[in-house]
């Protein structure tokens, strides 16, 4: 009697280490030791083919010298499909590729381009093919899995590297004379509430914090509106975190906090106050209400106030973007911002390895949007425009010299 199951055990164990050659001769050794009805026993114990065992037993009965470099015979198994099938290379690249040769009408064009969606689209176009080998054919073709990047900045103006060799020598110059040089920008706004913020912490194993599954705005508590001022000699930070309106108004008065809070502290012997700022938003270089606004900073403290505005398309070479915002956006990561004082303890808590320090307040000024600006209004503001881009870079000075600080 045939011991199937000793038969079964030595398959098992060589089985991971055998190719298709060594799989088919070990089957008809197991046969021919095994006698009269072998075959029916390997075939049962392994689940090897009695066909595939017969050509085992004809290849150790012929004693021939096989070519160890291959498995199968010189033009066994079946052919590839790129082989078989001509086109299908072509009609792959026709729907993957970004400018489409093929009909601009097909569905396909305005779909996410998913493995199961190709291999549907070329079945549609009469080939025979699984998702599996579509992604094989793809990596052949040097495809892989990409998502967005963000490097298009817009058109780009023709003097804007000459404008940030400007902006940098206006600072250098500041900081050499000892003079208040600070970036300002606003924050992305965030909802206020128990909502998903992006990012992990450590927590308990299984009880992460339940958010809120839709992001719809809470009215009783808003949106939060966080103003910032970097200081650049200082490596100090202010953050303003409005509850209305981002308009010039709110702008100016974060930088005036800042200034009665810390700059004066800093510089008290400062004169001038040197403003690198974005080209748009509430510090726009269009703005009026912007410049109204710091013209009543500049009577107020009497400092004479230089605006130097980064060129259209280029807001995220802002300082304060990568010096200041991106570490508070890593110290609240995973922190639901559920009421403005949290909001404010987080941006307070943010420091860095190289000194980074951050102070934060609530402004809870109401500051309306759309205020009009009149023609007289902006012609007395005391306003010089410079040589270079004048639209770009100007300043302010006090309309009174003798006022007190």
């Amino acid at each position: 009697m045939i011991d199937e199951s000793a038969i079964r055990l030595r398959f098992e164990a060589l089985a991971p280490v055998l190719d298709e050659r060594a799989r088919r001769r070990f089957a008809a050794a197991e046969a021919m030791s095994a006698g009269r009805g072998g075959v029916s026993a390997v075939t049962r114990a392994t689940g090897v083919a009695r066909s595939t065992i017969g050509r085992g037993l004809a290849e150790l009965r012929s004693g021939e010298t096989l070519d160890t470099s291959r498995v199968r015979r010189p033009g066994g198994g079946c052919k590839p499909l790129i082989e078989t099938d001509t086109n299908l290379l072509n009609d792959l690249r026709s729907l993957v590729e970004p400018d489409t040769r093929g009909d601009p009408q097909s569905s396909l064009l305005w779909t996410c381009k998913s493995l199961t969606k190709l291999s549907r689209g070329l079945r549609e176009m009469g080939h025979k093919i699984g998702r599996t080998l579509v992604g094989e054919l793809l990596h052949e073709l040097e495809y892989s899995l990409q998502g967005n990047r963000k490097t298009l900045e817009g058109s780009k103006h023709p003097d804007r590297d000459a404008q940030f060799r400007y902006i940098n020598g206006c600072v250098n110059k500041a900081l050499a004379a000892g003079a208040p040089a600070i970036s300002v920008d606003t924050k992305k706004k965030e909802l206020v509430g128990d909502f998903r913020n992006a990012g992990r912490e450590w927590r308990p194993k299984g009880s992460p914090e339940e958010v809120r599954v839709h992001d719809f705005v809470i009215p009783e508590l808003g949106r939060a509106a966080p103003y910032g001022v970097y200081d650049i000699a200082a490596n100090a930070g202010w953050v303003s975190v409005g509850i209305d309106h981002d308009t010039g108004a709110f702008a100016v008065n974060a930088i005036r906090s800042w200034w009665k809070l810390m700059g004066r502290e800093r510089y008290p012997d400062a004169s001038t106050l040197l403003i690198t700022a974005d080209g748009g938003g509430s510090n726009g270089s269009r703005v009026r209400l912007w410049k109204l606004e710091l013209q009543k900073l500049a009577d107020e403290l009497g400092l004479t106030i230089t605006v130097c505005h980064l060129p259209p398309g280029t807001s995220k070479w802002n300082r304060i973007e990568h010096r200041l915002f991106s570490f508070i956006t890593g110290n609240w990561r995973g922190k639901p911002l559920v009421s403005h004082q949290v909001i404010v303890q987080l941006i307070a808590a943010t420091t860095t390895k190289t000194g980074l320090t951050v102070r934060c307040e609530l402004d809870q000024n109401t500051y309306p949007a759309g205020i009009k600006v009149s023609d007289a209004e902006i012609e007395a503001v005391n306003l010089a425009r410079h040589d270079f881009h004048g639209e770009w870079n100007y300043t302010i000075s006090p309309k009174a010299l003798t006022l007190e600080r």
